[in-house]
């Protein structure tokens, strides 16, 4: 029986195409790898040697996507702090930060009011679903030091 190997990538319904690109592009740091010359369409990925794109971004003023979440990884969690205070400085709803064990993430909404999470893989196998609300104003130390806290758990 065939199986998919991976997800390619999600496709959104945008109000204002403009805005919305400077935000995953500009903001989120994903790369404009190809666009219609109108921008009737606009790819995005985080990995443009590899994949073409995994955002793809569509105006519309009739039709409306509604993502539950779409989630982006982070290098470490000095970026994912990073990420955290330039969300506040630009005055972006935050929803929560919160640790999940295997992953710190902060969710929040984009210009169109997107569910968007960041997160940091910690490396750590924890059974899911786990939430845990965490400050990401601690320091790294104070963060990783919750994790430590965590009692270990066998992986399957």
């Amino acid at each position: 029986m065939p199986q998919v190997t991976g997800l390619g990538h999600v496709g959104l319904f945008v109000k204002d195409i403009k805005k919305m690109v400077e935000f995953y592009s500009g903001f989120l740091g994903l790369t404009v790898t190809d666009r219609h010359p109108a921008d009737k369409i606009v790819f995005l990925s985080a990995q443009p040697d590899t994949e073409h794109h995994e955002l793809a971004l569509a105006p519309s003023e009739t039709r409306h996507t509604d993502p539950q979440q779409l989630s982006f990884r982070v290098g470490s969690l000095a970026d994912l702090r990073e990420f955290y205070a330039q969300i506040r400085e630009r005055g972006f709803t935050v929803d929560r930060c919160v640790s999940h064990g295997n992953a710190f993430g902060c969710y929040f909404l984009d210009p169109e009011d997107n569910l968007v999470e960041v997160y940091w893989r910690t490396e750590k196998f924890w059974p899911q679903p786990y939430t845990q609300h965490i400050d990401l104003t601690l320091s790294e130390q104070e963060l990783l030091a919750l994790l430590d806290e965590m009692p270990e758990v066998a992986a399957h």
